[in-house]
């Protein structure tokens, strides 16, 4: 019986990672829409050969803004930082005593679920050097000047 349950808690944990990476993605993705800030999602960018390296070594999907450089820094800082709230629905199981080692399916999926809220190196990266993001984005929607001087 312990190893049927080893067994289903280690495939939630796997479908909540599967599922939570998407989400992630999304919360991005809603943020940016809700702010009306150009972006697109592309989902497995870049595939390596082979279905492990596809798993392992490539982001499943992502979000890309495409700001005109007159957007709030702030729609993007929250853009960045909104997956954080996919923390939400775990912490409410486990304040309901549904996350218990009584219950190690909903454990491992609450765990692979909190994983993905987790905001990555990236997001952190675009919510304090977004003025940057800013910056480029007005200096390739500028006009450039005639060179017929």
């Amino acid at each position: 019986m312990i190893g049927t349950n080893v067994v289903v808690a280690g495939c939630a944990l796997a479908l909540a990672v599967a599922i939570g990476l998407v989400a992630h993605e999304w919360a991005h993705a809603t943020v940016l829409r809700l702010a009306r800030v150009e972006y697109s999602v592309s989902y497995f960018p870049g595939r390596p050969d082979g279905i492990v390296a596809l798993v392992t070594t490539r982001p499943w999907a992502a979000v890309h803004p495409r700001p005109t450089g007159n957007e709030s820094p702030w729609a993007l800082r929250l853009a960045a930082l909104a997956p954080a709230l996919l923390a939400i629905p775990a912490f409410g199981l486990a304040a309901a005593g549904y996350v218990t080692s009584d219950t190690p399916i909903v454990a491992a999926a609450a765990i692979g679920w909190l994983a993905c809220a987790l905001p990555s190196p990236q997001d952190f990266s675009v919510a304090f050097h977004v003025h940057r993001l800013l910056e480029r984005s007005r200096e390739t929607n500028a006009i450039a000047p005639s060179r017929a001087d």
